[in-house]
């Protein structure tokens, strides 16, 4: 190269000012008389070739020179750092190349491993073909245009459509992994394509279209308020849903563990899961995740990051899920309901009157809270008292009291043969404060539950006998009958439960008998006060529709809820689910309404029929249940946002068909009552004349129906009822 620059010098040059004198003497003589004399003498500061420089000019040439030498020395270890990343990433590629290598090596034949790359939107396979491989019609790269779930029965599939506008069909290994691989390409389809991209659409014709513009329509992410997002935003946020995609993943495969008794200890996570996966293809590939330099891992700050935002959106998966399950609880009493006034003798149960019950639905002259009538007996001492210490002798009077309600409990149950018969324990002093606080202005006294029991009776008869056998035992201890809740005029309690509550005094202290009804018990169980509880804190009987609770969320969220969704069913995916799986086939349904909310309609709608099936092939269920009738409905809405409107309508046309079925029921009950009405000559006057008491006239024959109705079984079963009058 060339020579080495050398640094300038300069010095300093001592200059001296002299004046030379010349003097001529004589008039004709020639003679001269010269001197010399020095006027001032100083430094001056010159280069290497003598020419004088200023100071300034001197030290700009210094810092020109130490500058064009410093970046020439950062030049060569510009160059120098340069030759060790080519020669670093020639070594990456030859180990990647050689671990891609020993990866794929052992593919199950008939597995075609991919890769997608969101920044070039392209699909490469990366495996080689295996012997049965068609290779005509082997896709080995293309560039995405457009991405939507595919119809496989299985939930893997998806349909992509290349630049030149040819579509193929991939089928994914896992369900998670399709679902991931579509949302990143949703993500990446919104987004406008690189240089690169747009050359190669251009090839194919796309450029004349709009390039970009072409490929973002077809994607969600490009609709609402999300197309208004700004490229950067949308990278950190594909950036954060690919973390938690795959934090999820690890998680699920960190559970693989086979069933044999070989540690896995000592193998890494990957190899691990490959032997979970007994070697097939989940071993191999599960999802989308990140491409990172060769040791470049996680730090601890940003794991610790994706684990809070994963706690977040499971917390929101577990609400979600809950009031779909409170909701489809809710309906389930709604339809035993309705069954059991079909009973023939509910419109005479219907009739009767509770004592000092005038229920809580206000609109229909109830009471809530504070008005409540019933409460325990105020005594003076009380006066002095605060509410804690009044709360704490409650229990103590509860205490007492409880044998004495075993005991009545024991003789019902023994009389009745209940379903179910459970006693205490007593409420304690803590909770009958929060009771009180909560719905009686801080009353403790308005607590009437210290002292419980329960009772599970079959059928509406053997209430009715229960009612009666209490009446005719120890009816003077009876303080209050609440029967609103099983009236048709009255709302049922948060919930849709139904029940009918006695309430006694024994020893001075009012105790509580809960009756249910076997048909509702049935629904949820000791669980049904749980159910009671969420309904009645988180207001569901506000919901029509479980899926209302979705209403609000952005896309970014309803992403990340998906993913919990697919860590949910990973133990069963959606093939192998049978109609006995209650709480899987809970979360797919909770699953499906993420897909309709999220437009992928496709999964919603396989998610929904695969749904049906188990529903039609469960014995306690079957095709004509309300379940599976809302089933069909939302089969109807996935199927008419497809515009596959002649499916929806036979769809529809079911579920008319049911609504039809449920009016005949209705109609032959009622026309069986009236059977039994026309064979009492005595209750058979009718006025045709006072139209408007036709509808009263008809409500008191079915109810003396339903009292001889009542009748008639309370001689068959009920004999011993006559004995204890």
């Amino acid at each position: 190269g060339d020579a080495e620059e050398r640094r300038p010098k300069f010095k300093l040059k001592n200059v001296t000012g002299v004046e030379t004198i010349v003097t001529t003497k004589g008039k004709f003589c020639c003679k001269r008389n010269v001197e010399e004399q020095v006027l001032n003498s100083e430094e001056i500061r010159v280069d290497e070739d003598g020419n004088p420089v200023t100071d300034a000019e001197a030290t700009e040439r210094q810092q020109a020179f130490t500058d064009r030498r410093h970046a020439a020395k950062i030049g060569r270890d510009q160059r120098r750092e340069e030759r060790q990343r080519r020669i670093l990433a020639k070594k990456k590629k030859k180990r990647r190349e050689r671990r891609a290598l020993e990866r794929y090596s052992r593919v199950p034949e008939g597995i075609l491993i991919y890769r997608l790359d969101t920044s070039d939107r392209t699909i490469q396979l990366v495996s080689g073909p295996s012997s049965n491989t068609d290779m005509d019609n082997l896709m080995e790269s293309l560039v995405v245009t457009h991405a939507k779930p595919g119809s496989d029965p299985s939930r893997r599939g998806i349909v992509v459509t290349d630049a030149d506008g040819k579509k193929h069909d991939l089928i994914a290994c896992e369900q998670r992994t399709s679902i991931a691989w579509l949302e990143s390409m949703d993500m990446m389809l919104a987004s406008r394509p690189n240089v690169a991209v747009q050359a190669k659409l251009a090839e194919s014709g796309h450029s004349s279209r709009g390039g970009g513009v072409l490929t973002r329509r077809a994607s969600g992410w490009a609709k609402g308020a999300e197309s208004k997002l700004s490229q950067t935003e949308r990278e950190e946020i594909e950036e954060r849903y690919v973390n938690l995609a795959a934090y999820s993943n690890n998680l699920i495969r960190a559970g693989a563990i086979p069933n044999n008794s070989t540690s896995t200890k000592s193998k890494s996570s990957r190899e691990a899961a490959a032997a979970a996966a007994g070697g097939g293809a989940g071993g191999i590939y599960y999802t989308v995740t990140q491409v990172r330099e060769d040791g470049e891992e996680y730090d601890e700050e940003t794991l610790e990051s994706i684990a809070r935002r994963r706690a977040v959106i499971k917390d929101s998966w577990d609400f979600f899920r809950m009031v779909c399950s409170l909701l489809r609880d809710r309906r389930k009493y709604d339809e035993v309901f309705r069954r059991m006034q079909l009973d023939a003798t509910y419109p005479y149960l219907n009739s009767m009157t509770g004592l000092n019950d005038p229920g809580d639905d206000m609109a229909m002259g109830g009471n809530m809270g504070g008005d409540k009538p019933l409460m325990q007996v105020h005594r003076d001492e009380y006066d002095a008292m605060s509410n804690s210490a009044i709360a704490k002798d409650l229990v103590q009077r509860a205490e007492l009291a409880l044998p004495s309600l075993v005991e009545i409990c024991k003789a019902l149950a023994g009389s009745l043969g209940m379903e179910e018969v459970g006693v205490g324990p007593v409420k304690d002093a803590g909770a009958a404060l929060r009771k009180a606080e909560k719905k009686y202005e801080g009353d403790v006294l308005k607590v009437t539950d210290y002292c419980r029991a329960l009772l599970v009776v079959k059928d509406f008869p053997t209430l009715l006998a229960l009612l009666e056998l209490a009446r005719d035992s120890f009816g003077p201890l009876i303080r209050r009958v609440k029967l609103s809740t099983l009236k048709t005029d009255r709302g049922s309690k948060p919930g849709g439960y139904r029940d009918c509550i006695i309430n006694l005094e024994l020893k001075d202290h009012i105790c509580e008998i809960q009756i249910h009804l076997w048909p509702m018990w049935v629904v949820c169980g000791v669980d049904g006060f749980r159910h009671y509880r969420h309904c009645l804190e988180y207001s569901t009987d506000t919901f029509g529709d479980p899926f209302e609770a979705l209403a609000g969320l952005d896309r970014k969220t309803m992403a990340e809820l998906i993913v919990m969704a697919e860590e949910a069913v990973a133990d069963m995916p959606l093939e192998t689910l049978e109609w006995y799986h209650e709480k899987f086939i809970l979360d797919y349904f909770a699953e499906t309404g993420l897909f309709l909310h999220h437009g992928l309609h496709e999964w919603g709608e396989t998610t929904l029929k695969a749904l049906i099936k188990l529903r039609c092939l469960s014995p306690d269920i079957g095709p004509d249940h309300h379940e599976t009738i809302t089933l069909y409905r939302y089969l109807e809405q996935a199927l008419r946002a497809q515009k596959k409107n002649e499916e929806a309508d036979d769809v529809a046309k079911k579920i008319f068909m049911n609504k039809e079925q449920k009016k005949t029921e209705k109609v032959e009950a009622e026309r069986s009552l009236w059977d039994q009405w026309i064979v009492d000559p005595f209750e058979s006057v009718v006025d045709p004349n006072k139209k408007e008491r036709e509808e009263e006239e008809k409500i008191k024959k079915e109810v003396r129906a339903s009292k001889k109705a009542w009748r008639k079984i309370r001689e068959e079963r009920f004999k011993f009822l006559d004995g204890a009058e």
